[in-house]
């Protein structure tokens, strides 16, 4: 396979060798090119032998001497050049099956991409790739890799999974941490499948792959009210989630005398579907798995307290009232991570305001799944103050919008006040409250 050229940076290497837009990238140093990831790992070598083909199939070879890090000056349609792969399973628990009609097409697209898990973090099933492609991974030593496992058991996985090729997938799991890679694993739990014996049978398979299991996260099922024609499941509650925390936390300790580390980690939804309280700072060690939800509030609390002595004088000086509203999920712990900042703020007052999803039915409470048309029915005559604040995290990336494709100033017209994006982490919040 070979791979074309879109266009070519000026001032590289590759315009001064007089490749043009439309030539072909056969093979670098010998190694064919199929995509992204190809180019990618085998551009860093310093002495470069291209072969490539012009537009009417010569064979052209260049000889390139350059920096480690140099670019030769390719650049392509798309980051990975080829499509991106889809995921072929339709998983009992999948979020992208419940969503209703007619929202944006992007939003649909279920990506299950060995190379989107490298280059960005984005989690895999394997039941997509064969082979060839985990021992590419392997020789190009690609690591991490962020794996869905969801369980170890092998029936149950194609169950959940309803894939009859997921269960044999595990052994890839093994060849990968065999072959020197390390991997990031997370476990959607749904209950009376996965979770109870099939959660301490996983969590002891898993441990079996030794130090390059980096961690594990268990995140709670997430329910909509879309689920005609799909398996019915139940959401957690108190008790069923309490009882998952309890086997984490005593798969968490076993780990820690063994390993010196939990491993293994609940994500923060469990805590407060449990209405426990969250553990301390400490218990998510360097937080491996902070974008799965586990120990996000407290390395929020953690850098929001910090950040609060750093402020104190525009503290002093802030006044007036402004609105934040929030997931119902998050909100009695951010209400008093708040009150610190409302001790402080003798003249500003802050009201934080829980936006229930009735879009997506009332079972889905985090922040980052609102919708603009909740936002503004439960906002709607109440006195906002100055500002609204939002979390960018509800927001399309770059785009200010909603799921539901409302814009962030149909919000604001609609509800006649000013709304104001706030970047993720604890200080952000500070500096957004405090118009800074």
């Amino acid at each position: 396979m070979a791979v074309r050229i879109d266009s070519v940076q000026k001032g590289s290497r590759a315009e001064a060798l007089g490749i043009e837009s439309g030539d072909i990238l056969v093979s670098i140093n010998g190694h064919e090119i199929n995509d992204g990831l190809d180019y990618r790992f085998y551009e860093t070598e310093s002495q470069l032998d291209l072969m490539m083909l012009d537009e009417n199939g010569k064979e052209h070879q260049f000889k390139i001497r350059k920096g480690t890090y140099e670019p030769i000056g390719f650049e392509f349609n798309s980051y990975l050049i080829d499509e991106q792969r889809s995921c072929r399973n339709k998983c009992i628990f999948c979020f992208i099956d419940q969503l209703p009609k007619g929202m944006r097409e992007t939003l649909y697209f279920k990506d299950d991409d060995s190379r989107l898990s490298f280059l960005f973090g984005n989690y895999i099933t394997l039941t997509n790739i064969d082979e060839k492609e985990i021992e590419r991974i392997i020789s190009m030593h690609i690591s991490p890799i962020n794996i869905s496992v969801h369980t170890m058991n092998p029936a149950l996985r194609c169950r959940m999974m309803n894939n009859r090729f997921a269960g044999e997938k595990l052994e890839y799991i093994k060849m990968l941490t065999e072959g020197g890679i390390k991997i990031n694993c997370q476990l959607v739990l749904c209950p009376g499948f996965n979770d109870g014996d099939e959660l301490k049978f996983t969590l002891e398979e898993l441990s079996k792959l030794g130090e390059n299991l980096q961690s594990v996260a268990c995140v709670p099922v997430g329910l909509t009210k879309y689920r005609e024609g799909l398996e019915k499941l139940e959401p957690f509650n108190e008790k069923s989630a309490g009882a998952v925390i309890d086997i984490i936390e005593a798969f968490g300790e076993k780990m820690l005398k063994e390993r010196n580390s939990r491993v293994c980690y609940p994500s923060d939804e469990f805590y407060l579907i449990a209405e426990r309280e969250l553990p301390p700072y400490e218990f998510y060690e360097d937080f491996p798995q902070i974008e799965n939800g586990v120990g996000m509030f407290r390395d929020l609390e953690d850098e929001f307290l910090f950040a609060l002595e750093d402020y104190l004088d525009e503290c002093k000086e802030a006044s007036g009232k402004l609105t934040i509203a929030t997931g119902e999920g998050i909100y009695p712990l951010l209400n008093m991570l708040l009150d610190e900042l409302r001790n402080k703020c003798d003249n500003l007052c802050i009201e934080l305001v829980p936006i229930k999803n009735n879009f997506f039915g009332g079972n889905v409470n985090v922040t980052g799944l609102l919708t603009g048309q909740d936002i503004i029915a439960q906002l709607k005559g109440r006195d906002l103050g100055e500002r609204l604040l939002l979390s960018e995290c509800m927001l399309k990336a770059d785009e200010d919008i909603f799921l539901d494709d409302i814009k962030l100033e149909e919000v604001a017209e609609a509800l006649n006040v000013k709304v104001k994006k706030c970047k993720n982490g604890g200080e952000n919040l500070i500096k957004t409250i405090l118009d800074i």
